[in-house]
């Protein structure tokens, strides 16, 4: 099996988004730091300890996908509590996003949740995503889009309420790791016979091909050619260059010039 993997950071000030290569376990994590922008040890956000937390759990490969993921909401709470975040408030928490894969002989078992993705490509030639409900801010993105031409604000501020109103939908509408109970009712797992697989891919959204209609769901048919082609720096490169040609975010509506990227393809 030939592992690719892409870590890079993008136009924040850290890299908020984990990476796991242990043994027969690969992951990705993407950190949300609390919208109260609080910096905690020597300057970490709380997204970036989140993701990192995620990250050292997994990478104990000790126990089941599911059990790691349950440890690791238990470690996000504990070190909030520790770090005297205001746990009553959901604008508070940290949080992090998952999609992990784990190979166990014939079989790849799989464990997700947030807007970090599995894309499974076939030998056959066809792909699947076998996550469907994940896109929770095509509506803040369809809103920024709209005003994005009627201010010269910027944009993040004007969309302030926005973007607090989805957060505060953390396990509610959507799942993350965030050290709520809930987070287990948005947990998406599931198996794969190796024999039919190509490619596995797993992906923060930073490797989104960005959209000038964030109201449409993702494509993803360029992204799998993208990839065929080139490998994930294929699809790395194309996502960069729109980014660039946009560094304003008006055009492709989305939160920053360039997201932090965490990668990896797995060549069956």
């Amino acid at each position: 099996m030939k592992t690719e993997y892409i870590h890079e950071q993008g136009t924040g000030r850290l890299n908020e988004d984990s990476i796991s290569l242990s043994g027969n376990m690969f992951g990705v994590f993407d950190g949300a730091t609390s919208l109260n922008k609080k910096i905690f040890e020597n300057g970490k956000t709380g997204g970036f300890i989140a993701s990192g937390i995620a990250q050292e759990v997994f990478e104990k490969n000790n126990d089941s996908l599911e059990n790691l993921a349950q440890k690791t909401n238990s470690a996000i709470y504990n070190k909030m509590v520790e770090s005297d975040v205001n746990i009553s408030d959901k604008v508070s928490l940290w949080s992090t996003s998952a999609a992990v894969v784990k190979i166990d002989n014939d079989v790849i078992e799989w464990l997700q949740i947030g807007d970090s993705l599995l894309l499974f490509i076939y030998k056959d030639g066809s792909f699947e995503i076998p996550i469907k409900d994940y896109d929770h801010d095509s509506e803040t993105l369809s809103l920024w889009k709209d005003i994005a031409h009627k201010t010269d604000k910027q944009i993040f501020q004007v969309m302030n309420e926005q973007i607090k109103k989805v957060r505060t939908a953390m396990n509610v509408d959507y799942g993350v790791l965030n050290g709520e109970k809930d987070f287990s009712d948005f947990v998406k797992s599931g198996k794969e016979n190796l024999k039919d697989l190509s490619h596995v891919l797993i992906f923060t959204d930073g490797l989104f091909i960005p959209s000038k209609e964030p109201q449409n769901k993702n494509n993803f048919d360029e992204f799998v050619d993208l990839f065929l082609k080139g490998g994930l720096v294929e699809i790395r490169n194309h996502v960069r260059n729109i980014e660039q040609s946009d560094p304003d975010c008006r055009v492709y509506p989305r939160f920053k010039t360039h997201d932090d990227i965490a990668a990896v393809a797995l060549t069956i």
